[in-house]
């Protein structure tokens, strides 16, 4: 008997499509590469069909706002894709560069606007709006906005996406930025506040610098830092920015003046 039947009868289809389904699309890939069966289950419709729908239909219908009519339902999703189609594979792979080519525009978008390496808060706003215009899943987001060599303020829209417009638990958010391994990566976010008012006499504007981790941000650690950006540059907020935080160092005399001691 052949390595390919002992996998099959050991693993019960139902339980091997469920490992499948676990796994990240990349990996899918490279279990259909171990064995006859694997390949055959990694290649079926009905695996590509649940991959699709767990990545882009299921968000697309828990949606608050009504889906155009442009958009397809699940149940004219079954009509025109049925069990015996061939097609999933490659309807995944089309709608995957669809995004990836989203992805890369609001990437350009956030490049373009950051000056002296930092962003205004109304480019990082636009960049979010964005992100849910075009639709962006939370596996996209992981997909195209949580890698480690990104630059750190697209991690943070990303997160900022996920926690205020899909509404992604905070600990799913956390999961996700562990296993990126970018949760301790840290922004800056300056703002300035017009100077109050005391005794007839308004005070110097006020400044505000705060350097925040991705993690603390998603478990609300931070939550006036998350409430200024939300709110953005109104009322008594001037101006707000934000940049990847600068590493802390002592300083060069202090340094010295240890190493002489």
């Amino acid at each position: 008997m052949n390595q390919s039947k002992l996998v099959q009868i050991s693993v019960p289809n139902d339980i091997a499509v469920k490992i499948a389904l676990s796994l990240q699309v990349s990996d899918v890939c490279s279990l259909g590469s171990c064995s006859r069966y694997w390949r055959e289950l990694c290649g079926s419709d009905c695996l590509w069909a649940a991959l699709y729908r767990d990545r882009w239909l299921t968000h697309a219908l828990n949606r608050e706002e009504e889906p155009s009519s442009s958009e397809i339902n699940a149940h004219e999703f079954d009509q025109v894709f049925d069990s015996t189609s061939k097609v999933w594979r490659g309807f995944y792979i089309n709608k995957h560069n669809e995004m990836a080519g989203k992805a890369a525009s609001i990437v350009d978008f956030v490049e373009q606007s950051l000056s002296s390496e930092s962003i205004k808060v109304g480019h990082y706003l636009t960049a979010i709006e964005n992100l849910r215009s075009m639709q962006f899943g939370f596996k996209d987001i992981q997909m195209f906005f949580l890698k480690p060599k990104l630059n750190v303020l697209l991690n943070l829209i990303g997160v900022h996406y996920c926690i205020s417009w899909l509404g992604v638990s905070a600990e799913c958010v956390m999961e996700a930025l562990r296993s990126y391994k970018i949760s301790e990566r840290q922004v800056c976010v300056q703002w300035w506040k017009i100077g109050r008012w005391l005794y007839g006499f308004r005070l110097r504007d006020e400044s505000h610098s705060r350097n925040v981790s991705l993690g603390d941000l998603t478990m609300a650690k931070e939550e006036e830092v998350l409430a200024v950006i939300n709110r953005g540059a109104i009322y008594e907020v001037l101006c707000i920015k934000i940049s990847a935080a600068k590493p802390t160092s002592t300083s060069w005399s202090y340094q010295n003046g240890q190493t002489l001691d």
